[in-house]
Parts: C-alpha cells; structure tokens; sequence
C-alpha cells in the first residue's frame, strides 16, 4: 500500500533538537530508502519540512516504522499518515469510443 507521510514540526522543537539528530534522521531515511520502504522523500516548498511516499502492508506498518524515526523520538515532529491508491480508473469517467479513431 502506497502512504504518503506529512510530517508536523512539534511546538516543542527547537534548532537545538533538531541539529542533534538530523544527521541520524537522514541516515535513518537513507536505511528505510535501500529497503524500498520509503520510496520518495521531498522537502515541502511552503514551509519547513518532508513529505515521504512509502510502501508498507497497511497503515498501521507504516505508523510503527514512523515512530523509529530520530526525530520523532526526539519530541520534534509527528507524521500525518495517509493512505493512498490509482486514481479512479479512466475508462469508467470516459468513453472510449469518442477517442479510439484520435489515439495512435
């Protein structure tokens, strides 16, 4: 199952906090990234902060794997889990046959 992972800076971080695990945040980001866990990592453009696609069996996998996380152990961040799948299928919104003589 494919989860999207928004995390949420705490009121109780501080630069402090994070300069102290960031490094082993990443590290631990790269660890979960070469098990095809975490898929895609992104810095958010409108404020501090990741967004990760991962690929666990349900929700519940990916909110244990989450809670290892450097920095959630730190007190600094949480993550919003969402899950998320195909887009509704194509074929059921369109009819095909005003397109098949148009497609090559």
């Amino acid at each position: 199952m494919k989860i999207l992972a928004i995390d949420r800076i705490l009121p109780t971080a501080s630069e402090e906090k994070i300069r102290g695990v960031v490094i082993r945040e990443a590290l631990h980001v790269w660890m979960l990234y070469t098990k095809d866990i975490v898929r895609e990592v992104y810095f958010r453009k409108d404020r501090p902060g990741t967004v990760l696609v991962m690929e666990c069996a349900d929700t519940a996998e990916a909110k244990r794997l989450l809670q290892t996380f450097p920095l959630v152990k730190a007190g600094v961040i949480e993550f919003d889990v969402i899950p998320v799948g195909h887009f509704v299928p194509f074929g059921t919104l369109i009819d095909r046959s005003h397109f098949e003589d148009r497609i090559d």
